[in-house]
């Protein structure tokens, strides 16, 4: 978990520590690279990459690193601090309501109102990341509720399962490969293609292309 230290979510960095096994905690000196640095993970691997930013410029120094995951369409998740429910519209500190500034460039943008809902919350967020098309999203957590306290059952997770082409979609792209003079092929990092296999691509189609 890429983050920079805040008091709107100590207990997202005590959670990382105590739990067994712990959470790497990698602790940067600008939310913005926290952010980044997420983003690469999850484009790199193609699993959610995992940031955490404490509320208001906390929240707001990341919106560049994950519009370019919007842009990537890396799987993302940034989990945001956000002033204390009872003392919301007062002027509390670092106040700022997150999700209508990142609704354009994440799958999802929301704010979780209770300490029973975060497990869940947090669960679903990190599937639809990793669900095509990958992108980011965001949840934050009014710091009440985040040091509040619940009982839960665990959570059972599992990696999201990749979309499979379609047969009538693939055939054309492979008749084409098979009958170019000097066939090439070419997928964007994030899209999870991969060279044609099967009887319509012998040695010759599949050696010249290129991943």
């Amino acid at each position: 978990m890429f983050t920079l230290s805040g008091a709107h979510i100590f207990p997202l960095h005590d959670g990382a520590v105590t739990a067994e096994p712990p959470l790497r905690l990698v602790d940067v000196r600008h939310e913005q690279t926290a952010v980044f640095a997420a983003e690469a993970i999850g484009k790199l691997t193609r699993t959610p990459g995992l940031a955490a930013l404490t509320a208001g410029p906390g929240v707001t120094n990341g919106v560049s690193a994950i519009t370019q995951a919007h842009f990537s369409g890396s799987p993302l998740v940034v989990l945001g601090g956000r002033a204390a429910s009872f003392s919301w519209g007062r002027g509390a500190l670092q106040e700022f309501d997150h999700p209508p500034l990142l609704s354009p460039v994440t799958k999802q943008a929301a704010t979780v109102q209770s300490v029973e809902k975060i497990g869940p919350a947090v669960d679903e967020a990190l599937r639809l990341a990793a669900a095509p098309h990958r992108g980011p999203v965001f949840l934050d957590v009014p710091m009440d509720e985040l040091f509040n306290e619940t009982e839960a059952l665990p959570i059972t997770t599992s990696s999201a399962a990749p979309a499979a082409p379609d047969d009538e979609d693939v055939a054309p792209i492979a008749d084409l490969l098979a009958t170019a003079e000097r066939p090439s092929w070419s997928s964007a990092p994030t899209s999870g293609a991969t060279a044609p296999t099967g009887p319509r691509a012998d040695s010759s189609t599949t050696s010249a292309c290129r991943p």
